[in-house]
């Protein structure tokens, strides 16, 4: 599963630099650090992404997540931080 989700977000990011043309987005790997200090995304862009993603895990694996709860805002380490982080962190709320 952890492959699928990273999958997911890993096609996500892509699509949404065809927008931005972010050159912190142009080779994707778990490591990519998404938001934060030196992330890719800026508020803008990472709710825009985390739309997009919701919608896709829910087509994926028929569950249905919301990722910018208060949950996950007020975890001491933010799940957003790259794509490693935020894939273990989707695993816990499809298995949930």
């Amino acid at each position: 599963m952890n492959e699928k989700i990273q999958e997911q977000i890993i096609e996500c990011l892509k699509e949404l630099n065809e927008e931005l043309e972010n050159e912190n987005l142009e080779n994707i790997s778990k490591d990519t650090k998404l938001y934060g200090g030196s992330g890719a995304l800026d508020s803008l862009s990472l709710v825009s992404f985390i739309t997009d993603l919701e919608e896709r895990i829910s087509e994926e694996f028929d569950k249905d997540i919301i990722l910018a709860d208060e949950k996950a805002m007020s975890q001491r380490t933010s799940p957003f931080r790259n794509v490693e982080s935020l894939t273990i962190y989707i695993e816990k709320l499809i298995s949930e």
